[in-house]
């Protein structure tokens, strides 16, 4: 009988109001969505992000290949330029042997520094462009894990900010409330006639 008579007595409490209310049951919601929804968002996106990258670096892998050549020249006018953040590189003409088919010569991409007569290692795609190596494991596992972070991050602001805006519009219904009280209560207190 007790317990009947304080959960009734809470649920009819004359102070409180309905934004106190939702604005109870928001803490409740954001407290799951922060630490269920935001962890769980990031990791479905790195997961998504891990498939994309490794799929995209098996197309490369299968599509690139390595080959060790030797600086024949460089190319004129070329400044340094960085090449997917990595290091300066330039264009330099390279020359390497082909199994079967003899001495080929291209231009490609070599590091800074390098002088003509100095073997390097370059890469080509099927039409025969330079092109930087496919990534590795570990820069597939960073891209995954950088998004998957980014994601809960995201995840985690989106609810904090919808947490700020609830929260504003209850204080805004509360002020109401207590303007439309203290109209009624004013009169009293005041001895003043609305």
């Amino acid at each position: 009988m007790r317990t009947r008579i304080r959960g009734r007595s809470r649920r009819c409490n004359p102070l409180r109001r309905r934004s106190d209310v939702i604005e109870a049951w928001t803490v409740v919601a954001v407290a799951v969505l922060l630490f269920l929804g935001a962890p769980l968002a990031g990791a479905l996106t790195g997961w998504w992000a891990h498939g994309e990258a490794r799929r995209t670096a098996a197309a490369q892998w299968e599509d690139r290949r390595h080959v060790r050549a030797e600086i024949v020249g460089r190319t004129p006018d070329t400044l340094p330029a960085v090449q997917g953040g990595r290091e300066y590189t330039y264009r330099a003409t390279v020359r390497w042997t082909e199994p079967g088919e003899g001495d080929r010569t291209a231009t490609a991409r070599v590091p800074a520094g390098r002088q003509p007569g100095e073997t390097v290692d370059v890469w080509f795609d099927g039409r025969g462009r330079s092109v930087p190596p496919p990534p590795s494991d570990t820069t597939v596992w960073q891209h995954s894990l950088t998004l998957g972070v980014c994601a809960t991050a995201g995840t985690a602001a989106l609810v904090l900010l919808g947490n700020a805006a609830v929260r504003r519009v209850a204080n805004r219904h509360r002020m109401a409330e207590w303007e439309r009280a203290w109209a009624r209560t004013e009169p009293e207190w005041t001895r003043r006639r609305a």
